[in-house]
């Protein structure tokens, strides 16, 4: 912005009154609430955001002096004045401020999915500091694309913003969680069909909103309808959500164009402030809250602290989801009284329980999972349980990696096979093909999941189907298919823990120039009383796109018929592997709908009008030795 610009939009933005007034009582703390709502605050383009802001009062008056302010901006409805979040802080003492994101329910502007809130949160932090009830100590809170708002905002080098508590954040998007490993995740097929009718500027129309209401009560059609051509669905009526989700599926590589918010490729951008990073071992985004801390903490002089738990996407008060449950300590009891204790000590300076208490007292904390009893709890979950410890860095220092390799027979082993392709018998096959058809795509059952909302299962279920599974209605295993490669471990002779990074590395060929290879991890139960089939535990899963495989950057077709390496990345996870269970690899070419389906015809990523089986190896000899490299803590081990 040009200097004579700049004073002119700081002049304006200073000059705005704080009405209409509501009361906004409630909040739990010492102080009343009192709320102005829509508040329009311009950016330096000239578009105004819809801006509440809360102030705590006594005796019915807002405090006189300088606060320091929580900032909210979402893309999710900022709450006119009936934010939980926002009247809990301010009855604690601080200014609360949260925004509708451009082009977003009351704010003006076009929306575009995250390029504009690195500027216009800059925009925002400067009105705030700007304001008589500011101090100018800005800390900033939410989940998922909230929290991608702090990563855009700490990227955008603000000095009013001097904390950030992201969780499940939007970041590094063409590298996971997003674009992975070159896969498109159809989750955000599905949070465009979902909100482009709500809170879009085509849903300012009732009618137009009842069509794409329409259209997203029919996303089961429309997945079999894919991919997606500009105007040919009811999606046309909001260009901007239709045009941005195009563009997404159809752009593979990790480069300019998934630029915002790229924590591991640029960390020198991210403020030197303290950052407190949130995720769950079965959340979309973990993958890449595993990556910011190792990318941010060696680079800040300040405080980076990493929190995960068994938890889906933004449910951090929750102890159990899908099948499964962990036990009752693995919940936040107060999602917001912690991150108070946060704000209080890096935005009021109060010495508290950072740095001597938990979930404070390390710098990472970690839910080790798989430590129940494996029965059936009130509700008929498993429980897999689990315990809090605290670690000194992530990923631990003491976990040794460990090569557990796919071999002949199905076999998981740490033995390395010796055996090459001539010298193979039937008995010890050197390598194991499967057909891979696009029109019947291996079914998801659970994984981590967001916006999943009704097409897809969030984090751990059996892996065998039933009603509650929309593409595989039956009660049949995936073990079953053929089209799914099946390799397992022994039955343990003692609990093996994994905590850490993983990859799945394969060497592969394919009848096809580009296809996909998928791995799951999983941790199978033997048969019980409560179980008496067994329960195969989704752990982690992950995908790599062949045209990908050497980089993420630059598309190379195969040779039909060469052996490749590529590398599967799953995402992380802390669980222990109890005596008696098995650890297993399932490999296979797809995991719909988590990610789009590879059509193996080598066209331009979703544009394609063909789509064609093709067979698909996995060597497993002594020249190509796939493996899966598990991180193993020594039990019992002290961190």
């Amino acid at each position: 912005m040009a200097a004579l610009d700049s004073v002119r939009w700081l002049v304006a933005v200073t000059s705005l009154a704080l009405l209409p007034l509501e009361i906004a009582t409630g909040g739990d703390g010492p102080f009343a609430v009192e709320a102005a709502v829509d508040v329009m605050v311009p950016m330096r383009d000239g578009v105004r955001l819809a801006t509440d802001v809360y102030r705590p009062t006594r005796d019915g008056k807002p405090l006189a002096d300088r606060r320091p302010i929580v900032l909210i901006r979402t893309p999710y409805n900022k709450g006119n004045g009936e934010s939980k979040e926002a009247k809990y802080f301010a009855s604690h003492g601080y200014v609360t401020v949260v925004q509708d994101t451009r082009g977003r329910y009351r704010s003006e502007g076009v929306w575009h999915w995250m390029t504009d809130d690195g500027p216009d949160g800059f925009d925002c932090a400067a009105w705030i500091a700007a304001q008589p009830w500011s101090n100018g100590r800005i800390g900033m809170m939410g989940t998922s694309y909230v929290g991608g708002t702090q990563h855009a905002l700490a990227m955008s080098g603000s000095p009013h913003l001097k904390t950030v508590i992201p969780v499940d954040a939007v970041s590094n998007m063409g590298r996971q969680s997003m674009r992975n490993a070159g896969a498109f995740e159809m989750r955000f097929w599905n949070w465009i069909m979902l909100n482009a009718g709500k809170g879009s500027n085509a849903a300012q129309d009732p009618a137009t909103a009842e069509v794409l209401a329409t259209m997203a009560e029919h996303r089961h059609d429309y997945l079999k309808l894919l991919p997606l051509r500009p105007g040919t669905t009811p999606l046309k009526l909001a260009p901007e959500y239709e045009s941005w989700l195009i563009e997404a599926m159809r752009h593979g590589a990790d480069d300019a164009f998934w630029d915002q918010n790229n924590i591991v490729g640029r960390p020198e951008a991210y403020s030197d402030i303290p950052v407190y990073l949130v995720g769950g071992w079965y959340d979309s985004w973990a993958g890449n809250t595993t990556a910011n801390y190792m990318a941010l903490s060696p680079r800040l002089q300040s405080d980076v602290y990493l929190i995960m738990g068994p938890w889906i996407h933004g449910a951090q008060n929750s102890h159990a989801h899908g099948q499964v449950t962990f036990g009752q300590d693995a919940a936040i009891a107060d999602p917001l009284a912690w991150r108070r204790i946060w704000f209080d000590h890096y935005l009021k300076g109060e010495t508290n329980d950072i740095g001597t208490a938990d979930p404070f007292q390390s710098k990472v904390r970690i839910f080790v999972m798989g430590t129940g009893d494996g029965r059936k709890d009130e509700e008929g979950r498993l429980n897999h349980g689990g315990y809090w410890r605290n670690e000194q860095a992530w990923p631990p220092a003491r976990a040794v990696p460990v090569k557990h390799y796919l071999t002949a027979g199905g076999r998981l082993t740490t033995v390395a096979p010796e055996t090459t392709d001539h010298e193979a018998t039937d008995d010890e096959a050197a390598s194991t093909s499967f057909a891979f058809d696009p029109a019947n795509p291996v079914p998801t059952i659970g994984g981590n999941i967001s916006s999943g909302n009704d097409i897809m299962l969030q984090g751990a279920w059996d892996q065998r189907g039933g009603p509650h599974v929309w593409n595989w209605l039956k009660p049949i295993p995936l073990s079953a298919r053929n089209d799914v490669l099946v390799f397992q471990s022994e039955p343990l002779t003692e609990n093996v823990e994994v905590t850490g990074e993983i990859e799945v590395r394969l060497w592969v060929s394919s009848s096809a120039v580009d296809t996909d290879f998928t791995a799951k991890l999983i941790d199978v139960y033997p048969p019980s009383g409560d179980f008496p089939g067994g329960f195969d535990l989704n752990i982690g899963d992950g995908i790599a796109r062949a045209r990908f495989r050497d980089s993420l950057q630059k598309e190379q077709l195969m040779k039909p018929g060469e052996v490749y390496p590529i590398t599967v990345k799953l995402y992380p996870t802390a669980n222990v592997f109890k005596r008696g269970h098995r650890i297993r690899v399932d490999i296979s070419s797809s995991n719909f709908p988590r990610f789009d389906v590879n059509p193996n015809t080598g066209e331009p990523l979703a544009n394609h009008r063909l789509q064609q089986t093709c067979v698909n190896t996995i060597h497993h000899n002594s020249e190509h030795r796939s493996h899966i490299l598990l991180p193993i803590v020594p039990i019992g081990s002290q961190n």
